[in-house]
């Protein structure tokens, strides 16, 4: 069978389950957390792991920075196969969440140039129900440095500000609880190709904070993004095993 184009992988060895990520290097850390974890290729900032856990077979793969490459990834996904995506990801706080917590993002808020190529303003981003519980249960269950949420987050292009303020105050008073920049990408895309998806975020800091000096780099946020992994795997097992049932 034809490899995908971008990803670089034979559609035949993807499996159901696929947890993305953006970082490449991150997906290499939870690769290692799987049982006979192999690389299948690694393309621009597409890298693509397969392995099992606790019985089940999962993909890694890591998507880069920002909704248009990511979306690459998730349709490339889609056409291979994968049934259930869920990204593990990092997001700056919008509400009284510390630095450390996990927060399960049940739907999102789009605020980025690619979905409205897709769908129109109207459309809904939103997560699917049966993935959302299994993140939540799962997060509630591990050791995470902070307290643990789920509700709407905020999808963004913009990373630091410029001259054009930047709605997230409007966000916040609003109640969504944190600010990315891929999940209504995954979630549009995922409705639209019949995919299942869902997304667990470790919170790395204040989102208004950015442009006064983001570390991400601290033990916190360490243990935090390590809890959410352990969540993802658990939340994949508890959904294999509804679906056997």
């Amino acid at each position: 069978m034809a490899l995908l184009p971008i990803l670089r992988v034979d559609p035949a060895d993807m499996p159901d389950y696929a947890l993305v990520c953006g970082d490449p290097f991150r997906a290499e850390e939870i690769a290692k957390k799987l049982t006979d974890a192999k690389e299948l290729a690694h393309a621009r900032e597409y890298r693509t792991f397969t392995g099992t856990y606790e019985g089940v077979k999962l993909a890694v793969v890591s998507h880069g920075v920002g909704s248009p490459g990511a979306a690459v990834c998730f349709e490339e996904l889609a056409k291979a196969g994968v049934k259930t995506i869920i990204r593990i990801g990092t997001a700056g706080s919008l509400s009284s969440y510390r630095t450390g917590s996990l927060i399960v993002s049940t739907a999102a808020v789009r605020e980025e140039g690619l979905t409205r190529q897709l769908v129109p303003l109207a459309f809904p981003a939103v997560a699917d129900s049966r993935v959302t519980e299994a993140l939540y249960e799962a997060a509630l269950e591990v050791d995470a440095p902070g307290e643990v949420g789920k509700g709407v987050t905020l999808t963004m292009d913009a990373f630091f500000s410029g001259v054009v303020e930047l709605p997230h105050e409007t966000y916040r008073k609003a109640g969504v609880l944190a600010v990315e920049m891929e999940i209504a990408a995954l979630y549009v895309v995922a409705m639209l190709r019949g995919v299942r998806a869902g997304a667990i975020l470790a919170l790395d800091g204040d989102s208004t904070a950015v442009d006064e000096g983001y570390n991400p780099h601290r033990d916190v946020v360490t243990k935090a993004v390590e809890a959410e992994i352990a969540a993802a795997l658990r939340a994949v097992v508890k959904l294999a095993k509804k679906n056997a049932e």
